[in-house]
């Protein structure tokens, strides 16, 4: 029976985040996938969070220890915000379980109930790393009476990076820098990761697992801009590494398309990074230009 250990990071939030409707549904789909993969596949749900964040953890999840250090620790931004890093929290769960996949998921992730059934058959067909990305479903629904519904919305497909499934055996290995979460190009690192240790890498693209409630890009609004732009610098930085160890990225893959834009862009890219207090739909139109503009997470 395979053994997969899933990985979130609850926060607190204000009534006025879409958090506070979205985080209830997230845990509920985990536990429904959960109890529906029973027997066939074996699923530990775990948590990375801050002290502050505990009233919100399920009490049926495994609580990892309290994650230490966030981006604040790393760099100063004109608003600071405690955003944990990522290697910290899959630093966590590599250290709580021993099952032989480890999947991460943003929070604001919905399941479908045979989420864990359909990972377990990805690996059995090969597939050692892998990504699935969302559909985007209608924000009319804010309760956890209404998943019924969410289940029955097939939705539309999403490009954005926020469900991913590797081995436990090659995260030794990966390297995440100090990308954090909360900002773009957090996936970018770690799909990045994904293919570079998989021997069988997938990117599935029109999968109905996953789902979000509706499509609200706030990340890309200032004044945090400066947080996409650590982000931007890490993920490159990242993607460097990964090629000088294992050499270049297949010209298909995620990373390998992302480092051919910037190749071809020159030091353009780069200097739009350094921009960082850029209007946001002037910064929207460099993205697009340097075809950056992809919600790899939320």
């Amino acid at each position: 029976m395979t053994a997969i250990a899933h990985v979130v990071n609850p926060v607190q939030v204000k009534e006025s985040s879409d958090l506070f409707v979205a985080q209830p549904i997230t845990f509920e789909t985990m536990r429904v996938a959960r109890d529906f993969a029973a027997g066939q596949v074996d699923v530990g749900l775990f948590s990375a969070q801050y002290p502050e964040d505990h009233p919100v953890v399920p009490a049926d999840f495994q609580r990892t220890p309290d994650l230490e250090t966030s981006i604040l620790d790393y760099s100063t931004f004109q608003r600071p915000r405690k955003l944990p890093l990522l290697k910290e929290i899959l630093d966590r769960l590599y250290q709580a379980s021993d099952a032989e996949y480890m999947v991460y998921t943003n929070v604001d992730i919905g399941l479908l109930p045979h989420f864990y059934l359909a990972v377990d058959r990805f690996i059995a067909a090969g597939y050692d790393a892998f990504v699935v990305n969302r559909r985007t479903i209608s924000c009319r629904y804010q309760r956890v009476d209404q998943i019924p519904l969410m289940y029955g919305e097939v939705g539309e497909p999403h490009r954005g990076w926020d469900c991913f499934v590797f081995r436990r055996a090659a995260y030794a290995s990966y390297e995440l820098g100090t990308v954090c979460l909360g900002a773009p190009r957090m996936g970018l690192a770690l799909v990045a990761n994904l293919v570079a240790h998989a021997e069988r890498f997938h990117e599935f693209k029109d999968q109905h697992l996953t789902f979000h409630l509706g499509n609200d890009r706030s990340w890309g609004r200032s004044p945090y801009a400066d947080y996409a732009a650590h982000n931007a610098r890490q993920a490159l930085h990242v993607l460097n590494e990964l090629e000088r160890k294992a050499g270049p990225f297949p010209a298909n893959s995620p990373p390998g398309a992302f480092l051919k834009r910037r190749r071809r862009w020159g030091g353009l890219y780069e200097w739009w990074v350094r921009r960082v207090h850029l209007p946001v739909p002037t910064a929207q139109r460099l993205r697009r230009l340097f075809g950056q503009e992809r919600d790899d997470d939320e």
